[in-house]
């Protein structure tokens, strides 16, 4: 596909120290999935639009704009290869950033390019989502919780909600059709002490796809019991 630097207008928030970490992000993530599974894309145009402008979709438009900007403790559910989380800690050096995922090779991976671009705002947890929401320091201690995870809302909500301020929001990375996914879903955000706020269409360059962002304001605190024992809330959602 076409050169990179084309691209580079579309990342125009960007400064170009950060345009350079991601290079160094693209070519890490490339080489180490040579030998650890972090993504089925490695077209390198392919990983700049659906990786990292996908990531920083958040910072596009004016709700989800305002609700990043107020934020300054950040954590990402599920981080993966570090979508969109370490994508955001980039783009906002000024903002600390926890990213925490069950697999202890991708956070090795992650380790290893949070060291090569000496980031400073970048914790890395190994944990179930379940097992971290229960932990009294990080439990309702984020202004805002992200994840790109492929769950329903309902199962997502059960997992971030109990970290995120009351206050604080949960910003959820879905696909284009997810007016079904979230109906289903009212019921569980308004039990663990949320609501709905905004759901927000976004196109992805050269094509590639749109995108939606939800975003769930907390407005009371989660229920103790919840989120319920590592796998329940995948088997029995709310």
């Amino acid at each position: 596909m076409g050169d990179v630097r084309e691209l580079r207008k579309a990342f125009a928030s960007l400064n170009d120290t950060a345009w350079e970490q991601l290079g160094t992000y693209f070519q890490m993530l490339v080489d180490w999935n040579e030998k650890v599974n972090l993504t089925a894309i490695t077209d390198e145009t392919e990983v700049y639009v659906k990786h990292f402008f996908d990531s920083l979709l958040i910072a596009s438009s004016s709700e989800s704009e305002s609700v990043l900007a107020s934020s300054h403790r950040i954590c990402d559910i599920g981080t993966g290869a570090g979508f969109p989380g370490l994508v955001l800690a980039i783009a906002a050096p000024g903002k600390h950033f926890v990213l925490v995922d069950a697999l202890a090779k991708r956070l090795k991976f992650l380790q290893s390019v949070v060291d090569a671009l000496a980031l400073k705002n970048v914790d890395l947890v190994h944990a179930r989502a379940e097992d971290f929401s229960r932990q009294k320091q990080y439990r309702e201690s984020f202004d805002l919780v992200v994840s790109r995870a492929v769950a329903k809302l309902n199962v997502l909500c059960e997992l971030t909600l109990p970290l995120v301020k009351v206050g604080g929001w949960f910003v959820s990375y879905k696909g284009p059709s997810v007016e079904d996914e979230s109906a289903e879903a009212t019921h569980a955000i308004g039990i663990l002490g949320g609501r709905e706020a905004f759901m927000q269409s976004c196109t992805l360059p050269l094509d590639m796809g749109t995108r939606t962002l939800v975003g769930i304001r907390k407005d009371r605190s989660t229920p103790k019991e919840y989120p319920r024992k590592a796998g329940t809330p995948q088997k029995a959602p709310l």
